[in-house]
């Protein structure tokens, strides 16, 4: 494989693809059923109570045996996935553990089958990635391509469940490998492409999720002022729920409650906002906007079906749309983002694209009914075309990946004539969400926990090149001791050029350093020298690096510590010096291979 990068990759990219695919399926099918099944046991309960009291019943079974999954199996599979398989790339190398797969596609199906507002992107990107890492592990795929591999897993599950391979290439390219290379963009292509057309072999159908038809709307430059402000509107809605979330899943760890519990005190809070929600819509006559149908609140989920009708454009024809329809779908946007925050940030399994979905279409649908009211809404238009731009505005405001945002709006719903705004819009609300935020939906956690994720072209190359490419500087045969007198270093500096010395304990075990610097300042008192000993200069909090480890991890460990040089150990575990690796040569590296391309 190693004489033939790219042809293999492309193979074993097509490989992933059918797995991807299959997996895909599998957990679409289970979490359909969990959903049918959740909404018959919601509507039994609620005729037999003969209230709404036993709603948060059901999500509360369904969050305690993800509790249980997760702590038990995989603790890497609660939350919405993608910063998991983020992390995985940056820090582990791209390993994953197989078992985290099926353990995040039961917890999912439990969660969100159950009634937690959650989507499936997370779960079967991480599903996805979880097969690419496993199977480059197993064929011995060099590690600057396993996360190609890991990409190609992600964007066959987003294309599989989506119906959206060009969506999914992005998704991998934009928001998970930051990496637009040929190297890297050929493989994901195949695996998407592969992944999409078993799908709709399997399934015998190629229907868009969210069929979408605005008949003889013509977009026009008149609207541009509307699509703008339409996309500010959506990225204050991005940093709302972006901000809600990471405050929720910041407050959730410091209460101390056993980790099983969390999730199901969360599905209580879910239920608890349920029973407000169906009580208020009910309350209410919303014409022919559907708010309160069913036993189950439309923001418990993923939502589908709720989109499904904002995007109809006969939901705003008749005249009892009005401003208090626009106040509603303000309250059912708040729901959403509550009821999100009480499943993920308590330890749920799920995604957030069809949450955020949920709110780009309420945030669209009411500021289109504005719209509608103010006349400012074309005789041919619909607020229908502000909800699904409102989609994708959010979706790009909450993840800063607005090419992924707009091609998958395109492919959920294969409406061409909304694509203009789509773009402006899905560009307006990144702009303003990068400046009200610094990181993404999926980056902030990772930021949080001192990961940089970075971005494009210069860390994909930091994270594709190791140590072990670096030109070392040799050190002096003779081991430097905490106990050895100050005057042996100068001695062995005199001899060997050496600027910085890595100290050793009786085994031969790195255990600090005395740099250049430190020594240059004892030497002001040279009187002084031959009383000091090593042990009184070394710093023992400088750490050492591996020849395994990628530059982006050298670079921040040179950043934490003002020092030109760092100690590299053995890769055995012993922990030995063999080598200093100084930030002059880690730089040449790093432009020589910005240079190879």
């Amino acid at each position: 494989m190693r004489d033939h990068p790219d042809g293999w990759l492309n193979i074993v990219g097509a490989i992933i693809g059918c797995i991807g695919a299959i997996g895909a399926i599998l957990f679409d099918a289970g979490l359909v059923w969990a959903e049918h099944t959740t909404a018959h046991w919601q509507e039994s309960l609620q005729h037999s109570s003969g209230g709404l009291w036993l709603l948060p019943l059901i999500p509360m079974v369904g969050a305690l045996i993800c509790g249980l999954l997760v702590y038990f199996f995989a603790r890497e599979a609660s939350g919405h996935g993608v910063p998991q398989v983020l992390d995985a790339i940056v820090r582990r190398g791209g390993v994953m553990r197989a078992k985290l797969g099926f353990v995040k596609v039961l917890a999912s199906i439990a969660t969100v089958g159950s009634g937690g507002s959650a989507g499936a992107e997370g779960p079967i990107v991480q599903i996805g990635s979880v097969a690419g890492s496993v199977i480059a592990r197993t064929l011995g795929v060099p590690r600057r391509s396993v996360g190609t591999l890991i990409g190609c897993g992600a964007a066959a599950g987003i294309s599989s469940i989506f119906n959206a391979p060009i969506a999914g290439v992005f998704f991998a390219l934009e928001i998970l490998l930051r990496d637009f290379s040929l190297r890297a963009f050929t493989p994901i292509v195949i695996a998407s492409v592969f992944a999409t057309g078993l799908t709709q072999v399997l399934l015998g159908e190629n229907e868009a999720i969210f069929a979408f038809e605005l008949t003889g709307y013509v977009f026009t430059a008149w609207e541009l002022p509307n699509y703008v402000m339409l996309g500010v509107v959506c990225a204050l809605a991005a940093w709302a729920f972006t901000l809600t979330l990471e405050g929720a899943e910041d407050l959730v760890a410091r209460v101390r409650i056993h980790p099983i519990v969390k999730p199901v005190i969360g599905a209580f809070v879910l239920g608890v906002l349920g029973i407000a929600g169906l009580s208020l819509f009910r309350a209410f006559d919303q014409g022919s906007l559907v708010l309160s149908e069913g036993a189950v609140p439309v923001f418990f989920g993923n939502g589908y079906e709720m989109i499904r009708q904002l995007l109809d454009p006969g939901a705003y024809t008749l005249a009892d749309i009005t401003w208090g329809a626009m106040v509603l779908l303000v309250i059912l946007m708040c729901c959403k983002i509550l009821a999100t925050t009480a499943t993920l940030a308590t330890g749920g399994s799920g995604g957030v694209f069809a949450p955020s979905l949920f709110v780009g279409a309420t945030v669209g649908g009411a500021f289109g009914v504005a719209l509608d009211e103010l006349g400012l809404v074309p005789d041919v238009g619909s607020p229908a075309s502000y909800a699904l731009v409102g989609m994708a505005a959010v979706v790009a405001g909450s993840t800063f990946a607005p090419m992924t945002a707009i091609l998958l709006l395109f492919e959920l719903t294969r409406e061409p004539k909304v694509l203009a705004p789509i773009m402006l819009a899905a560009i307006v609300s990144t702009t303003i969400a990068r400046k009200l935020m610094p990181d993404s939906i999926y980056t902030a956690k990772l930021r949080r926990a001192g990961v940089r994720i970075g971005t494009a072209r210069d860390l994909s190359v930091l994270r594709h090149v190791h140590v072990s490419s670096v030109t070392p500087t040799p050190l002096p045969r003779e081991p430097v001791y905490a106990s050895d007198p100050l005057s042996k270093l100068i001695t062995l500096h005199a001899y060997h050029n050496v600027p910085d010395f890595p100290v050793v304990d009786a085994e031969g075990r790195y255990i600090g350093m005395v740099t250049g610097a430190d020594m240059r300042t004892a030497l002001i008192d040279r009187e002084a020298i031959p009383l000091l000993l090593v042990a009184e200069l070394m710093q023992t909090e400088l750490p050492a690096v591996q020849a395994d480890e990628t530059l982006d991890g050298v670079l921040e460990k040179f950043s934490a510590n003002d020092v030109s040089s760092l100690c590299m150990t053995d890769a055995f575990g012993a922990g030995k010096p063999i080598a200093l690796i100084t930030r002059a040569n880690v730089m040449s590296r790093y432009h020589a291979a910005m240079d190879e391309g």
